[in-house]
């Protein structure tokens, strides 16, 4: 017998789903050489369809804070990954952008990506996803309209 909030318990669905994809796009990653992880994968792609995106544009975008991009951006800087270049506009503010290891990375782990999307994909059609990206959306919605004062910081 189920509880009666366990009938609307979608946040364990997308949280479990969610993990499942991280650890199964990881473990294809090791499996490839690629020695990257998958927030660092995030970042790597942002900044491949965005070159000179600024840090807190990133952080925006994939939903990351500041200092979690500032973390991972250390990282793949000295993994010779992306380059740091001082904003021409704005000396405290820095742009950044692939170095060409970086987009070797990006080459080699943008087809893995794109196989196990499509394989989380089997079986739904054009219709499923854009049902599931307006149902999406709108949980989304829902959430952000709630005052942040009720939000309990933990």
């Amino acid at each position: 017998m189920t509880h009666q909030f366990d009938q609307r318990a979608y946040y364990f669905k997308i949280d479990t789903t969610i993990k499942k994809i991280r650890n199964v796009l990881q473990k294809k990653f090791i499996d490839s050489g690629i020695e990257i992880t998958v927030d660092q994968w995030v970042l790597i792609d942002h900044i491949s369809r965005t070159p000179g995106i600024s840090q807190i544009v990133l952080a925006d975008v994939t939903y990351k804070d500041p200092p979690t991009v500032t973390r991972i951006v250390d990282l793949l800087q000295k993994k010779g990954l992306v380059e740091r270049r001082m904003a021409t506009e704005d000396r405290r503010k820095f742009n950044l952008f692939l170095t060409p290891a970086g987009e070797d990375i990006y080459n080699r782990a943008a087809p893995i990506v794109y196989d196990l999307r499509c394989q989380g994909w089997n079986n739904l059609s054009d219709e499923d996803y854009e049902n599931f990206a307006r149902m999406m959306e709108q949980i989304y919605n829902n959430f952000n309209e709630i005052k942040e004062e009720a939000v309990v910081k933990i």
